[in-house]
């Protein structure tokens, strides 16, 4: 009987969606954390009939045909890009990017990964790095004398020391866009990898080419709704529940039909 392996394959998607659910929820903290959504498409179907089949001698053509399908299947998690609200920090390298585009950073392997989480922090060295400790690109070097830091909408970084009036600018930010952004790859620590899907990097000024701009003493809150998120959690439930009840009546069918005669 189909319809077991049918309602398997809803079960599954179910299963997906809770998942891609929970993870939205555990994020509902973490900052620049865009919300994902589940996407489904259906199987194939098994063709009884098809439609536009001639049926007799005159001509007749079946209208509709009869196609049955198969289930269920997972097409892709995509990203919703909506950006989070911007909290204030008052952080000297607290960094929240107003509009598109992503920090970059390099990895211990040498390869460019990137991220909207605009946590910032200063190595023992003074280098620019994120939370775990990835330099910013391009690299700079905040002084061991510098007073205080200054970050403006352009990227631009002065450092102002106590032995002079006019800051001294260290080095100039820049962003990347992506022509597909929800093609990236997430490897966690809230980072992307570039891929084939993504397109390469345009590594620009903020503010410019469509890139957006940077507001020094904000981070960017996750965008996850969790009104939305609960909503779409119990949808879930219920599908699965619904799901798990057609395999029920499959098997009380098919016990009827052992118990034949």
């Amino acid at each position: 009987m189909r319809a077991l392996q049918i309602a398997a394959t809803g079960m599954s998607a179910q299963q997906t969606r809770v998942e891609v659910i929970s993870n939205n929820l555990a994020n509902m903290s973490t900052t620049g954390y865009n919300a994902r959504r589940a996407e489904f498409a259906d199987l194939h179907y098994q063709q009884a009939m098809r439609p536009g089949t001639v049926t007799a001698a005159d001509g007749t053509v079946i209208p509709a045909g009869v196609q049955l399908g198969l289930g269920v299947r997972p097409t892709a998690v995509s990203i919703n890009l909506q950006q989070g609200a911007l909290t204030q920090t008052g952080g000297d390298l607290d960094l929240a990017i107003d509009g598109d585009g992503y920090i970059e950073v390099t990895l211990p392997s040498g390869i460019s990964a990137f991220t909207r989480d605009g946590g910032l922090k200063r190595s023992p060295e003074g280098l620019i790095v994120t939370s775990d400790g990835y330099p910013v690109v391009p690299g700079i070097t905040i002084p061991d004398d510098a007073r205080t830091i200054s970050i403006n909408a352009a990227g631009e970084v002065y450092a102002y020391f106590n032995d002079q009036v006019e800051p001294e600018m260290l080095g100039q930010l820049t962003l990347a866009g992506f022509s597909n952004e929800k093609g990236l790859e997430a490897i966690g620590s809230n980072l992307f990898l570039e891929t084939a899907a993504s397109g390469t990097p345009q590594v620009t000024t903020p503010g410019q080419e469509g890139l957006g701009t940077l507001r020094q003493g904000y981070l960017e809150d996750s965008s996850v709704d969790s009104v939305r998120e609960i909503t779409e959690l119990i949808k879930a439930q219920r599908g699965y529940e619904l799901n798990a009840k057609v395999i029920t009546a499959a098997d009380q069918m098919l016990a009827a039909t052992t118990q034949v005669r």
